[in-house]
């Protein structure tokens, strides 16, 4: 099965999250490093990785990513808490970090 990913970037002072969907996520951040990407996280300079879920279908993920984009910052904040609480830049990590090693995943109120 294919993976998915869903992941939320900041800029370097945390002041401006970004939320993501992509099938790649080593070379996805690495393309949001570079600047690679004409986009908003170009313009604010967000890029370093604070939290990431995998997935095994598209649909799951995509549909995880328009949840969270939804809710509030304080919510997205305790997210990455749930599993990053020192707020580290997670892309140095990516290939030696098993899935289960980031825990439960907590979700949205219903």
């Amino acid at each position: 099965m294919e993976k998915f990913y869903i992941y939320i970037l900041a800029n370097q002072h945390h002041t401006v999250f970004y939320t993501g969907f992509t099938g790649d996520l080593e070379r996805r951040v690495l393309e949001h490093k570079n600047g690679l990407l004409k986009s908003f996280t170009k313009k604010y300079n967000i890029d370093k990785l604070l939290y990431y879920e995998e997935f095994f279908g598209a649909a799951e993920a995509k549909h995880r990513e328009r949840q969270i984009k939804k809710y509030k910052r304080a919510w997205k904040e305790n997210l990455i808490n749930s599993i990053n609480p020192t707020w580290k830049d997670l892309y140095d990590d990516l290939r030696s970090r098993p899935s289960a090693a980031r825990g439960p995943v907590p979700r949205p109120p219903n």
